[in-house]
């Protein structure tokens, strides 16, 4: 469904004239790069995990697969057709980005919150009519926040506005999420919840995902497919029963951890033991 071929991305303005923030123009910027040369394919249906330190270019890749950035070089097919020959108008139809934190400058309610999500598909000055607001409450009943439909979204709890911000992603009708970091700042209950939904969604409607995350647990949960990313390259990439070792765990994040299936759990399970350097 999914495919990115040698996908280079620099915030420099060019190679070679220097990086913003006070290196020396002409000085060669290879270490600017925040991807380079990255290739992942993602399957129709399935829910793939992206993993690695902080500054690796997690967040830059989705932003990249959602059209928000431009690669250097390399390219991004959807069903075999390049992004850059999609509007952002069809794109926005199929592919919904859930990110890590959504504030609201006006007192929305959670139903406006998920009918914002409908906004690829109107028209210029067109109101959401009867089939755009049952589409919006079919996915808050789908998130499990049918209940909070007039409530202001900025009284909502974080998992609450996590929840709604899903919903606002499937009222897209877009049959791909990106997720940046969905438990981040979550309690344990929430995170339980944010999985679970996130599990159901997939089972249920055959949504495809792609998770960029710190927990590797969550990973190790929820993700079927697993692609490591360490300072712009892929380190390593595969299902997750073979990818997330302890091996690659040290050299991900220069940590020795313990990796074991936990039988009451049903997966792998990560216990972090102590730094390598």
């Amino acid at each position: 469904m999914l495919r990115a071929s040698d996908v280079t991305f620099s915030y420099a303005r060019s190679p070679g004239r220097g990086v913003p923030g006070g290196r020396e123009a002409g000085r060669e910027v290879q270490d600017a790069y925040v991807l380079k040369g990255v290739s992942l394919e993602v399957k129709r249906g399935t829910i793939v995990g992206l993993l690695g330190p902080n500054g690796s270019g997690k967040t830059t890749l989705l932003r990249i697969i959602s059209g928000v950035l431009k690669p250097l070089a390399g390219r991004v097919l959807l069903d075999g057709r390049p992004l850059e020959q999609l509007t952002r108008r069809d794109l926005a139809r199929r592919v919904g980005v859930v990110p890590q934190e959504t504030h609201s400058t006006f007192d929305f309610s959670v139903l406006d919150m998920v009918l914002m999500g409908r906004y690829p598909h109107l028209g210029p000055f067109e109101l959401e009519g009867a089939a755009d607001q049952e589409i919006a409450r079919d996915a808050m009943r789908a998130t499990g926040t049918a209940a909070l439909a007039a409530r202001a979204f900025a009284t909502l709890s974080g998992g609450e506005k996590q929840r709604v911000v899903i919903a606002s992603a499937l009222a897209q009708a877009s049959d791909m999420l990106l997720l940046d970091e969905p438990t981040a700042a979550l309690d344990l209950r929430y995170q339980f919840e944010i999985a679970a939904l996130l599990r159901g969604l997939n089972a249920a409607r055959g949504y495809t995902m792609i998770v960029s995350t710190h927990d590797l647990n969550l990973a190790a949960a929820l993700c079927e497919r697993i692609v490591l990313l360490r300072q712009g390259r892929v380190l390593a990439q595969g299902p997750t029963g073979e990818t997330l070792t302890a091996e690659n765990i040290r050299s991900l994040y220069d940590v020795d951890a313990d990796v074991q299936f936990h039988p009451r759990a049903g997966h792998l399970t990560v216990v972090p033991i102590a730094r390598t350097r």
